[in-house]
């Protein structure tokens, strides 16, 4: 497969699943075992605005390397057709572009870089409210 030749939609479709597995991971790790919990903690990170002030962090601080950066771009230039409740375009396509991150380098199979890129967005801190 050529993923250079996938749009930016399927990479950030597959990026979400990734993402998500991988957040929920880290909280069940943490010994985090009431589900009710478990959803709250793993929504703060998943949500579309977090996903955007995530990627902007990682931009600002030069995180991310160039192809991931081009798969950055590439998932955020893409046209949509919807979009999600209460955010509005720009932070969805910030969100759209940092999911797109997350499926490029799944489909790259690069785990070790998944893992590199999720310890650095636990070790942001707080992530501000919604």
């Amino acid at each position: 497969m050529n993923i250079n030749l996938m749009n930016g939609m399927s990479l950030a479709y597959m990026g979400d699943a990734v993402y998500e597995i991988e957040v929920r991971r880290y909280f069940i790790e943490k010994g985090n075992t009431n589900v009710n919990n478990l959803h709250k903690l793993v929504t703060k990170y998943t949500s579309g605005k977090s996903q955007a002030y995530l990627i902007t962090q990682m931009l600002n601080k030069g995180i991310l390397l160039p192809d991931e950066e081009e798969a950055f771009r590439h998932g955020r230039n893409s046209h949509v057709s919807s979009r999600r409740k209460n955010i509005d375009i720009q932070t969805y396509l910030l969100a759209t572009g940092f999911e797109a991150v997350f499926g490029y380098l799944y489909f790259k199979e690069k785990k070790d870089r998944i893992n590199e890129l999720i310890n650095y967005i636990f070790s942001v801190g707080e992530i501000p409210n919604e």
